[in-house]
């Protein structure tokens, strides 16, 4: 039966290799069948879906752009301060009065309400590390902010700086300076030299230094894609800024330089018109006025309708 089976599987072998040799004597090369796949049409991706972009951080009151479209108004003080101005206690209450005022402001623009802080306050004795100047606590500014925020408005952060230096100062409050409704302040009669005691001394800022702050709040605007952040610098007289030509524009900074001699009318305006007369073109003109200051000796607070009568016209108006 085992040599049967040998036998047969052998002739089979046999027949198979006679048919191979006979068909490629013919040129033809016997191809085993191979089971076809059935075709099916080629599927197509769904699309993916595209997030859509998040939108860009804007003013307040919408854009992106401080002027030509508003013109800045507010207040200015610090807790614990009543003679730094009327910005402290209430913040509600101040933001009402704000309000008030910027319905008088709005003839040709809209207003933006500014908050202007002094976070950095400068001191009559040098404190812990000599400074002569005292800072505001975190939480401080958390507060202002979130009653600039409730009033769609501005929060500045005002700095004094006694015997440290401005750009000290400001990288101090960075974190706040990142959001897009935070700006600065600068106060450069009270930027100290090396013994000179605040308040006995008026102290003095350059235009070099205006334009290093410029700098740094231009690159935070380009790293973070931010609207147009306000750096205002105060000037009472011509003493306390020198070199002020060389001051400069820096994109998506707005300058304001804020005039702020006090007194009966006829001085604070003739202080204004001495004081724009060097304003650089970069730089656009600001008016401040004293609650206390300009009424002493039967004086009268300048109504709005007067401060809009201004050559030029402000476009920052500060209440202290």
């Amino acid at each position: 039966m085992h040599n049967a089976r040998v036998s047969f599987v052998r002739s089979a072998l046999q027949v198979t290799l006679l048919v191979s040799a006979t068909a490629c004597a013919r040129g033809r090369v016997p191809v085993a069948p191979t089971a076809t796949a059935p075709t099916t049409p080629p599927t197509t991706a769904p699309p993916t879906a595209v997030e859509p972009a998040a939108p860009r951080p804007e003013l307040p009151r919408g854009g992106r752009e401080i002027f030509p479209a508003h013109r800045l108004v507010g207040f200015c003080g610090t807790p614990g301060a009543p003679a730094l101005g009327r910005l402290a206690g209430d913040l509600g209450a101040r933001t009402r009065s704000i309000e008030t005022l910027a319905t008088k402001y709005a003839q040709d623009r809209k207003v933006l309400p500014l908050f202007e802080l002094i976070a950095v306050v400068v001191q009559g004795a040098p404190g812990p590390d000599g400074k002569w100047r005292h800072r505001v606590a975190d939480s401080v500014v958390d507060d202002y902010l979130q009653a600039a925020r409730e009033a769609k408005g501005l929060l500045l952060l005002n700095i004094q700086p006694g015997q440290s230096d401005f750009m000290t100062e400001v990288r101090h409050f960075e974190k706040w300076l990142r959001e897009p409704d935070v700006g600065i302040a600068l106060d450069p009669e009270w930027a100290m030299k090396p013994k000179q005691k605040p308040g006995v001394y008026y102290g003095q800022a350059s235009g070099a230094t205006i334009n290093e702050v410029g700098e740094h709040l231009a690159g935070l605007v380009k790293e973070l894609d931010l609207p147009e952040k306000v750096l205002v610098f105060h000037q009472m007289n011509g003493w306390v800024l020198k070199d002020e030509q060389v001051i400069a524009g820096h994109p998506g900074v707005v300058l304001v330089k804020s005039v702020d001699g006090f007194g009966p009318k006829g001085a604070k305006i003739n202080t204004y018109k001495f004081l724009v007369k060097t304003m650089p073109a970069a730089v656009h003109a600001g008016f401040k006025l004293f609650f206390d200051e300009d009424t002493t000796n039967g004086g009268k607070l300048m109504s709005p309708d007067e401060v809009l009568g201004l050559t030029p016209l402000p476009e920052y108006v500060m209440y202290e």
